[in-house]
């Protein structure tokens, strides 16, 4: 039977595709261009354009899809599409699911440690409620339309991704260049918690979830061991084996840059994954230092 990706091009979606396919698995993932064989299928979200019949005689679908949240400066038009791209997408995805007679038994979406918000230095797992700002917001948007499956009888699991580290892109490959040349700082007061994961634990866990019926609803995807802003930057500093700045950036200075993705770079997350422990799943990576030397 087939597993559906959508987003399989991205950061956490290739190594995910190789390591379904590595173990035998058919994938099909969703693209918005021409197939280019019979393991591709053609969906175009912002015209809401998806045949379910692609769906049919799928087992599971990774729905990664959306607009990189990091990287870009948010302006009022690309917060719109961080929340087209997230909310319309799914939407579109699990109204194909609804007119299939046989569905996949679980649909794994993704989401973000964001819907909790600025958490402080308060230690928090999946049974938080919902913070306030426009992240939070997207996230509860994007989570109910993912829910949505539930009721056609389908298992859903919401992965709440924090920070992943990896080598090849992403927020930490973001870093790299400025801590490379030995000016990375602490961001505004250093003292906001960062909880981050290894790509090689994001895998696993993401394996791990689709597999468990026992795991459903959020489920966090971050280390047991999340750090402040100032450790992070200590910490990468070291794995380069360059020297970090002891000026910590201004938040004026984040929001002329990136806009109002200052206030998350600022905002604090000290999240736990109470439900990846408690079904027995073990962590390669609980040591900061340790994930940034094996990443990099």
């Amino acid at each position: 039977m087939t597993i559906i990706v959508t987003g399989a091009s991205g950061l956490l979606g290739t190594p995910l595709v190789a390591a379904l396919r590595g173990a035998g698995e058919r994938v099909v993932t969703l693209v918005r261009r021409e197939p280019r064989g019979g393991d591709e299928a053609f969906w175009q979200p912002a015209e809401g354009v998806l045949d379910p019949a692609v769906l049919a005689g799928a087992r599971a679908v990774v729905h990664l899809a959306g607009a990189p949240i990091a990287g870009r400066r948010w302006s009022a038009a690309y917060k719109s599409e961080l929340v087209r791209s997230r909310v319309e997408g799914t939407r579109l995805l699990v109204g194909a699911l609804g007119r299939l007679s046989q569905r996949p038994e679980v649909l794994v979406s993704a989401s973000g440690i964001d819907f909790y918000g600025d958490t402080g230095d308060r230690v928090i797992d999946e049974s938080a409620g919902k913070g306030s700002g426009f992240l939070p917001d997207l996230c509860e948007r994007w989570e109910a339309e993912a829910r949505a499956a539930g009721e056609l009888g389908m298992r859903t699991a919401q992965l709440r991704t924090g920070l992943v580290l990896s080598g090849r892109d992403g927020a930490l490959g973001k870093m790299l260049p400025v801590f490379r040349i030995g000016l990375g700082a602490p961001l505004g007061t250093g003292r906001q918690y960062w909880s981050w994961i290894s790509d090689q634990d994001w895998l696993a866990a993401t394996l791990r979830i689709l597999d468990t019926p026992g795991l459903s609803g959020p489920v966090n995807l971050t280390s047991p061991t999340p750090v402040t802003n100032a450790e992070f930057t200590r910490e990468l500093g070291a794995a380069l084996r360059r020297p970090t700045m002891p000026v910590p950036v201004p938040g004026f200075a984040l929001t002329l840059g990136v806009g109002d993705f200052a206030k998350e770079l600022l905002s604090g997350h000290r999240i736990l994954p109470a439900k990846l422990t408690d079904s027995g799943f073990v962590f390669t990576h609980t040591s900061l230092g340790e994930a940034l030397r094996a990443v990099l």
